[in-house]
């Protein structure tokens, strides 16, 4: 069975500045990974909730200052307490983290804060009668992979000198962290779920060649009894960790790993194409770099000043046609007010 490529180049780019981030956003928008973050902090917890009914959040409904963290992932999901007259819906917040964050509680509160300020908000849009209006309690679960062990306080008081008479004014919450890197193996597969064997060889991404192969042939083993669809997910998340974190001379014999549990989904000939991509894309984004700034050349030289804002316009443009389009207008021009910046190419 061949694989699409779609969704690798969509998650996982060629800068490896991305990869930790992608890579988490990756695991979690899949509801079943969800449900394996959730029994690995909170097990007590995740027997309440209804994960067949967990939905993302529309990034449309959140806050500029979500959307732009776009690691964040916000879900929906039922929880079923038989002591509760009615079924209750709760928020859970999974922040992604690969370096140690001191006010990461401050984060934590900004997020859930504009949360219910969206949920104030969808209130009135849907006109809901007032006496249905409940804010969701939301779970905020910080997923941390960095090598350093984490340390800081989840909350507010970490930084605050606090009288112990004003305690009680002070906002306090729980975040539920798991500390990937400082988790022992046994812990993240206790559960059985195939998420704690993809976090086994996400433990050693670093380590030496021998390290990562051992842990590798011992989570395919793990994944070997996994359903179809959570196995194919499982082997691009192991495939791509493996081209974005290991060196060129020892990708070919850890995807063979890979390859040889992956059920007919010709990992090789998979990544060997995103290869060629990759490489594509490096020659056009050179293009489109040299095009920028012979543009800008060309402005300066025709009119001495031009705008910053112009010029910071300029350099996010990528269409090697829409730049060559745009130099010749700029060409032709006796005054920066002639040009018409829009084109049909854009």
């Amino acid at each position: 069975m061949n694989v699409s490529n779609t969704d690798l180049y969509r998650f996982f780019p060629s800068s490896l500045a991305h990869f930790p981030d992608r890579s988490a956003r990756w695991l979690f928008i899949d509801p079943e990974n969800v449900r394996g973050l959730v029994e690995l902090v909170a097990g007590h917890i995740a027997t309440l909730l209804d994960f067949s009914q967990l939905t993302a959040l529309n990034r449309d409904f959140l806050s500029d200052t979500l959307r732009e963290q776009e690691a964040d992932l916000v879900f929906r999901v039922p929880f079923r307490d038989a002591s509760a007259d009615q079924e209750l819906i709760i928020h859970i917040l999974i922040e992604h983290q690969s370096g140690v964050d001191k006010e990461m509680w401050f984060r934590f509160l900004g997020y859930m804060y504009n949360l219910w300020v969206a949920e104030r908000q969808r209130w009135t849009a849907e006109e809901v009668p007032k006496e249905e209006r409940r804010l969701p309690p939301i779970l905020p679960i910080l997923f941390y992979t960095g090598d350093r062990s984490w340390t800081p306080p989840l909350a507010p008081t970490s930084l605050m000198e606090i009288p112990e008479i004003l305690a009680p004014f002070i906002p306090t919450f729980n975040v539920l962290l798991l500390d990937v890197k400082q988790t022992e193996p046994t812990e993240l597969t206790k559960t059985g779920h195939p998420l704690g064997w993809l976090l086994t060889v996400l433990q050693k991404e670093t380590a030496s060649k021998e390290a990562l192969t051992k842990t590798l042939v011992t989570a395919l083993a793990g994944l070997d009894a996994v359903e179809t669809e959570q196995h194919r997910r499982a082997i691009i998340y192991l495939a791509s960790l493996v081209y974005h974190r290991r060196s060129p001379e020892e990708r070919e014999a850890l995807i063979k790993v890979v390859d040889a549990h992956s059920r007919g989904m010709e990992v090789e000939n998979m990544f060997q194409s995103m290869a060629e991509v990759t490489f594509q894309q490096g020659i056009e984004q050179g293009e489109a770099r040299a095009k920028q700034m012979a543009l800008l050349k060309l402005l300066h030289h025709q009119f001495q000043s031009i705008p910053e804002t112009l010029t910071t316009w300029i350099q996010t443009l990528r269409d090697p046609v829409h730049l060559d389009t745009l130099f010749e207008k700029v060409l032709n021009a006796e005054n920066l007010e002639d040009i018409d910046w829009e084109t049909d190419d854009a």
